[in-house]
């Protein structure tokens, strides 16, 4: 009798695996498929980079990378990365944890905001930047008063890629904290560390590879 149930067991596992399997044909189509749309969208326009670039030899690349301009672009580009990466990191971090860690009213409405950035177009967040704080936006004359600049400067532009990226780094974080639960963090808790210990000591260390990824 023992032995017929494994057989039956064995029979079951065997058709459960037939009927997830795809037919090799099925396979090296989707693989094809894959590796189409990968060297299409992906590799040829990376090597099209590097070709237009090194195209009138090394000498004019050289000339063209230390020109005033574009060294006042990579300046402001590396501008940019120094202030949005920690707001990013602060902002997703204190996300995460309230998300992951703690129920209250409004949940879902910061879920909400926190994924608004993936259904709204760069193109849209740049003209709600100008229709905000342009010359003729709702904060316009104020800040000429003040002589303020916010678009097309530097503020404008770490709003707009603050705008852009932060959500990548709260949607990094919320699955790992989740999955770590809070054993440990009320484990810290009840052996007296404080909020800010049991971050620093618990939480950070256990979402660090996550943040680091990200």
């Amino acid at each position: 009798m023992a032995g017929y149930l494994k057989t039956q067991r064995r029979a079951r596992r065997s058709a459960s695996q037939r009927g997830t399997e795809e037919s090799p044909l099925v396979k090296w189509f989707l693989i094809l498929v894959a590796l189409v749309f990968s060297v299409v969208f992906l590799l040829l326009p990376l090597v099209n980079v590097f070709a237009q670039a090194f195209s009138k030899g090394l000498e004019t690349y050289w000339r063209g990378l230390t020109d005033p301009d574009s060294l006042s672009a990579m300046k402001l580009t590396l501008l940019v990365a120094a202030i949005t990466v920690p707001l990013n990191v602060i902002f997703g971090l204190a996300a995460a944890w309230a998300i992951a860690k703690f129920n209250f009213r409004g949940k879902s409405l910061l879920i909400t905001m926190i994924d608004l950035p993936f259904s709204v177009s760069p193109v849209v967040a740049g003209l709600m930047y100008v229709l905000l704080f342009g010359l003729q936006g709702h904060f316009g004359a104020w800040l000429s008063e003040h002589d303020l600049k916010i678009t097309f400067a530097v503020p404008g532009i770490v709003l707009a890629t603050v705008f852009v990226t932060f959500p990548f780094v709260a949607r990094e974080l919320i699955p790992v904290m989740q999955a770590t639960g809070s054993e440990q963090e009320q484990a810290a808790l009840t052996l007296g560390a404080s909020g800010w210990q049991t971050f620093w000591r618990v939480t950070l260390p256990s979402v660090k590879w996550g943040l680091l990824y990200e």
